[in-house]
């Protein structure tokens, strides 16, 4: 994509973004479709289905760093993209408090969200303190895995099982005359394709954003590193748009919260795996704690309204939350710009 003109590139990223919005909206609905005909329930399907969909990109990217740049450069970026991916997907959540109209968004979910919060909430503190647990003792670097990986692994599927035992016996579908007569075969088909098309984009949409932030001059820069990360995280943005559209705003805060627990505790454990110079973890640079320390306060922010019901708002659309979610990023956006640019 290096030879392709400026305006084309453009165009490409719009017609790859146009093509994900498309596609996620069709993989929300009928994940929503298999949640209400499986019983398995909205926020398992969330983070199982639209959550491991959303977030193949950001496997992949970790993966290709690994095993494509190498090195101690790959395996840190492979690590800043999964804690960089968990404060887009909390942004997202701050912006779709201002989009719902139904008053605020968090006071109106179940216990299952929740649920999977404080879980997103264990792994990232996990991932946060394997990077300075291996940066400050010598930590089974022979072993051709981390101990903290496997810890996280474990917690990863222990959480799955979790979720799915919290959603049984749930009900919270008000379509249910709607999906009465979907089929579940055709639904899972839709899905599959859906998904497909939605990681193929991405793929391509990550690259192209490469060779743009490249023509433009910002391949070194912080306004670069953010303009790539929000082209990354678009398939979360899309899909958890979708699913407030067709009023499943369960499934849109679970899918942005499993996200993150996919993220640390799938996506770093095969980053780790594939990486064979020793622990990731060792060479990940501190920084990323912080990211993580700003991701759990950001996520606490979530948890409060979801958990204690609480409705405190700035007029009838800006929620408290809201606010703390955005200048928690913005404050986070700061200091890593600062702490990165420090350590040059």
């Amino acid at each position: 994509m290096e030879s392709f003109s400026l305006p084309l590139l453009w165009g490409l990223l719009a017609a790859l973004a146009g093509t994900i919005l498309v596609s996620a909206s069709q993989l929300t609905k009928n994940a929503d479709i298999i949640a209400f005909k499986t019983g398995l329930g909205r926020s398992f399907v969330g983070v199982v289905l639209l959550a491991t969909a959303t977030s193949l990109p950001e496997l992949a990217t970790g993966v290709s760093s690994v095993l494509s740049i190498g090195g101690a450069g790959g395996a840190d970026l492979a690590a800043g993209d999964a804690f960089g991916s968990n404060l887009f997907n909390l942004l997202i959540i701050g912006l779709l408090d201002l989009m719902w109209r139904k008053g605020p968004i968090l006071s109106s979910l179940g216990s299952a969200p929740a649920l999977v919060g404080v879980l997103s909430v264990v792994v990232i503190a996990l991932g946060g303190m394997g990077i300075v647990i291996h940066q400050n003792m010598t930590l089974a670097e022979t072993w051709p895995i981390s101990p903290v990986s496997v810890v996280l692994i474990v917690v990863f599927l222990a959480a799955l099982f979790a979720i799915f035992k919290e959603e049984q016996g749930a009900d919270s579908y008000e379509e249910q005359n709607i999906y009465a007569s979907a089929s579940l075969t055709r639904a899972s088909l839709v899905y599959g394709i859906s998904a497909l098309i939605v990681v193929v984009a991405a793929y391509f949409l990550a690259h192209t954003g490469d060779s743009l932030a490249d023509k433009m001059g910002w391949e070194k820069s912080f306004m670069g590193t953010q303009f790539l990360a929000l082209s990354t995280s678009l398939p979360e943005l899309a899909a958890s748009i979708a699913a407030i559209r067709i009023m499943a705003p369960e499934l849109a805060i679970t899918n942005l919260l499993g996200s993150n627990l996919f993220n640390m505790g799938f996506v770093l454990f095969l980053d780790d795996v594939a990486y064979t110079d020793g622990p990731l973890w060792s060479v990940a640079s501190p920084v990323h704690s912080v990211t993580a320390i700003i991701a759990i306060l950001m996520t606490t922010a979530v948890l409060v309204p979801v958990i204690s019901k609480a409705r405190v708002s700035f007029g009838r659309i800006v929620t408290l939350e809201c606010v703390v979610l955005l200048a928690l990023y913005v404050v986070s956006s700061i200091l890593v710009f600062s702490i990165g640019s420090s350590s040059h």
